[in-house]
Formats: C-alpha cells, sequence, structure tokens
C-alpha cells in the first residue's frame, strides 16, 4: 500500500506524454496532486536525410548492434517503419527503454544493470569484437559519453540525431504557482528538463524540493544551477516516485 506522504502535496512534472502520465498516477497513488506542465518537447531531426541513410542500413542489416537511450528514439523507430533484423542487436539504456522496445515489438539484448545511463552502457557493454558498427541514434542535444566510449573499445559507432529536444515555454499560472510556493516539489527524468526549469522558473524558492531520476540526472541538473534533495539511484518513475515520498515521508 502507498503512503501518505505525499498528500496533498502538488507536484510539478514537467513532461508530457507517456512518461508525464505515468508518473502522474504513481504520484497520484500516494495522494500528491501532479501538476503536469510540459517544458519540452521533441521535434523531427534536423538532419533528416542522415537519419534516413542510418535507418536503410540498419533494415539492411549492416550494423551489429543498435544503442538505443530514450523512448523518444523508440518512437522514432516505430514512425519510421524500422524494422531491426535478427542479426541486428539491441542495447537499451534502462529498463524504460527496455520496456518501450518490447512493446514496440522489439527484443533487447543487454541492458547494464549497475548504472542505467551512456556511461553505463559503456561500462558493462557485453560485446567488445573490435570494428563492429554500432548505431548510436540519440537526441540532438545528447553528449558523446555513449559515442566516444564505444569508440574507445575499438567498436565503429555511427552517431545520428534521431529527433530535437526543444523548450516549451511555461505558462504563466505554473510560474506563479511556482514562485509562490504552491507547488512542493518538481520531479526531473533528464538534463534537457533540467536546463528548461533553470532557465524558466529559476530562482526556485528555498521550500521547492527536486527530485531527480538517477546521479547523473542530478549532477546536470546542479551543472544548471538547481539545488538537489532527493535522488533516485534506480532510473524508472517508480523509483523516483517512491524516493520522493521517502524523503518527505521522513
Amino acid at each position: 500500500m502507498a503512503s501518505k506522504a505525499l498528500d496533498g502535496l502538488r507536484v510539478l512534472v514537467p513532461r508530457g506524454g507517456n512518461w508525464g502520465d505515468s508518473v502522474a498516477a504513481l504520484l497520484r497513488g500516494h495522494s500528491a496532486i501532479p501538476v503536469i506542465a510540459p517544458l519540452i518537447n521533441f521535434a523531427p531531426s534536423e538532419n533528416v536525410p542522415a537519419l534516413a541513410n542510418a535507418f536503410h542500413e540498419l533494415n539492411d542489416g549492416q550494423f551489429d548492434w543498435i544503442a538505443v537511450t530514450s523512448a523518444t528514439t523508440v518512437d522514432v523507430l516505430t514512425a519510421s517503419g524500422v524494422r531491426i533484423p535478427e542479426n541486428t542487436k539491441i542495447a537499451a539504456v534502462g529498463e524504460t527503454t527496455a520496456s518501450a522496445l518490447a512493446l514496440a515489438g522489439h527484443r533487447v539484448d543487454f541492458v547494464p544493470e549497475l548504472d542505467n545511463s551512456g556511461r553505463g552502457l559503456v561500462k558493462e557493454w557485453i560485446d567488445r569484437t573490435p570494428g563492429l558498427r554500432v548505431l548510436a541514434p540519440q537526441s540532438n542535444l545528447a553528449d558523446t559519453t555513449l559515442t566516444d566510449g564505444l569508440g574507445a573499445l575499438g567498436l565503429e559507432v555511427v552517431s545520428v540525431s534521431a529527433y530535437c529536444t526543444v523548450g516549451v515555454p511555461v505558462a504563466d499560472h505554473i510560474r506563479e504557482d511556482v514562485v509562490s510556493g504552491r507547488i512542493s516539489a518538481i520531479v526531473i527524468s533528464s538534463g534537457s528538463v533540467a536546463r528548461q526549469v533553470a532557465e524558466q522558473l529559476a530562482p526556485l524558492p528555498e521550500s521547492m524540493i527536486v527530485a531527480c531520476i538517477g546521479p547523473r540526472t542530478a549532477f546536470d541538473a546542479r551543472a544548471a544551477g538547481l539545488t538537489v534533495q532527493v535522488i533516485a539511484e534506480d532510473r524508472s518513475s517508480e523509483s523516483l516516485v517512491e524516493t520522493l515520498a521517502e524523503y518527505f515521508g521522513r
């Protein structure tokens, strides 16, 4: 049975879509009041020819692996009609991405156990045969941790922008609720969300509790100038909400 530690607290969920809806449902399970206000959205890749060529090679079986780092990438694969051949293995950055792949009809061959991030994918990578071709379709804002790391292992990595992450202006009433303290906490799922929070809502009131999904997101949030009080070690929506509830329950 869920705790009532968040009873009546308003929690800002700065992402929409399936992720925002799932987090909102989990928050309601703890008697919180979720406030969904997406600060980011996703747009088509700025380099459509490069993405189309990469997907053509993928369909043709020219990659030994594809490394998938977000559920949004899975949406792009589906929208593009990609059929990953049997000889191409699939790596997912974490269980959330693995679940999205499974729902889209793809098998998953590898998920890092200890660190669900690009760094974790590299550190735990299971197939280090030199010269293997790996496709890494990511956000236009993704850093080079994954591509540089796999390249250092002797793999041939093709990095391509699968989609663009863009900021969404926050509504005035949401900003007013943040400034006034009527919103008690905010959940942050990525560095891009953290940067939009800092850009659009900072300075946050001292009473605001910032909860991040994983150490890497917490690092990015702090780099953006945010104070982080809660870090979920497991990069899942469930862990994020449970850790937030534990914080308020103490």
